[in-house]
């Protein structure tokens, strides 16, 4: 049998090579000295606290022993909560993830624990510490999978919330093994709910998805809205949601907005938008709510130009482009309002080189930006900028400036690659094959290096 290593012996050499007492290691770290004697003597557990106090008295990392305390204390012990807490923070802290999934695995044999450990994860969760969170709610809902409990159905948001980043086939997985545990959550949790959902597949471009979400988001929040004034409920009573409840209700008319844009039904698309610029129906006269409403009419405004810009009215260019310039626009808004300049003019082959000088430096900022790395601070894949891109390199290829063409289009190309993204690098192939007696050499040769990238991964498939 494997002697497993113990935290107190590695102490006791410590001392030894040191030349040190109990009592002067004790005045050094703040430890009390008939803690350490209990300690090595009578081998009772040391506090995480009392640990870190050691560690660093010791001269060692953070967390250097966190490993071992876990095997010592917690596996080859009775599991101990009040142990267990304080390590699960700690190790959050010092994202030791390794740790947090040991523990984890050999205390869930137990079911009693599942309601502490949940209420651990939602801590972490609000403080932002996704990835230490993750094992915690995974375990919670696998312990209690055969339960149709509330807690369940949030164990199972926190998951979707965490996981939805940059890989698209990844967020169309989470997103449906999040979606049927919806309609369990609170009522007010589900609208919030809803909305991601409908923000993920909005990003997949699924349009059927999106148009049945937004409209459940709708029929829901108009009920929790009439309630709310029907019944006259104090303020400050009950769960929230993040946003007013009237904007759940026009945000769904803008992302059905979206779906008839999306489907060339331009004529019902601005019927939508009409709808969610008309909020005179609105109860609340607070600032926050003026802050919507003021939003929406904004926004409404720029659809309005949209929708007529996409269905070729093309007189209304110079005001969209008025529109742009006199805004405050945040760089998803801009690559947004940019893109619809850019599907039209490739749409309607319309000449656009003014209004790309003008925004030169704006445009500068989008195409320079990558994907991030980092899923956990995403709700939505911010595809907008890729296919800005996109609809920029079939402009200038079009338009026979093959320099600037090709190098939006391979751009476009590797970032498929990143973000799983088969429909970019599918349409970014056409587009190459279709103008590729124009590459030169350079180009070729990188273009088919990112082909076979796509294959070797098997990504892709075409």
């Amino acid at each position: 049998m494997k002697h497993t290593p113990t935290i107190s012996a590695e102490f006791e050499d410590y001392l030894k090579q040191n030349d040190m007492t109990l009592s002067q290691f004790a005045e050094y770290s703040g430890v009390h000295q008939r803690t350490l004697s209990n300690w090595i003597t009578q081998h009772r557990p040391v506090s995480v606290q009392q640990l870190d106090r050691i560690t660093a008295a010791m001269d060692l990392p953070e967390g250097y022993f966190y490993d071992l305390y876990i095997e010592n204390y917690i596996i080859e012990l009775s599991p101990n909560f009040r142990r267990i807490e304080p390590l699960l923070y700690r190790c959050a802290e010092l994202d030791k993830l390794d740790a947090i999934r040991r523990m984890v695995g050999h205390i869930m044999d137990n079911p009693l624990y599942a309601s502490r450990l949940f209420d651990v994860a939602e801590a972490l969760f609000e403080q932002g510490r996704y990835a230490a969170a993750l094992p915690l709610y995974e375990n919670v809902a696998e312990v209690e999978k055969y339960q149709h409990s509330e807690r369940l159905a949030t164990c199972q948001y926190r998951i979707f919330t965490i996981q939805v980043g940059d890989d698209q086939s990844r967020n169309l997985k989470v997103a449906t093994l999040f979606e049927p545990f919806m309609e369990r959550l609170d009522e007010i949790d589900q609208l919030d709910a809803l909305k991601d959902l409908a923000n993920v597949y909005r990003s997949l471009r699924l349009w059927d998805r999106l148009d049945a979400t937004a409209r459940k988001m709708r029929d829901k929040a108009e009920i929790q809205y009439s309630m709310k004034h029907q019944q006259k409920k104090r303020e400050g009573s009950g769960k929230k949601t993040k946003c007013p409840l009237f904007a759940y209700i026009t945000y769904a008319d803008l992302l059905c907005a979206s779906v008839c844009e999306a489907q060339g039904d331009y004529q019902q698309a601005l019927q939508y938008t009409y709808a969610y610029a008309n909020l005179d129906w609105v109860i609340e006269t607070d600032e926050n709510t003026q802050h919507w409403v003021n939003l929406y009419k904004h926004w409404s405004e720029g659809n309005t130009y949209v929708n007529k810009l996409l269905s070729g009215d093309m007189s209304v260019l110079p005001n969209y482009v008025e529109y742009i310039s006199v805004s405050s626009n945040t760089t998803k808004e801009m690559v947004t309002q940019l893109l619809n300049i850019m599907v039209a003019a490739n749409r309607f082959q319309v000449d656009v080189d003014e209004i790309l000088q003008q925004f030169e430096t704006e445009i500068d900022s989008i195409t320079q930006q990558q994907p991030s790395a980092d899923m956990y601070t995403h709700q939505v894949v911010p595809e907008q900028s890729t296919r800005f891109k996109y609809e920029l390199a079939k402009y200038y290829l079009n338009k026979g400036n093959y320099s600037y063409g090709f190098k939006y289009l391979l751009d476009v190309l590797s970032i498929s690659l990143v973000i799983n993204k088969e429909a970019f690098f599918i349409s970014c192939i056409r587009l190459f094959e279709q103008f590729k007696q124009f590459a030169d050499f350079r180009m070729c040769t990188k273009y088919e290096s990112l082909v076979r990238e796509g294959r070797k991964e098997r990504l892709f498939y075409y």
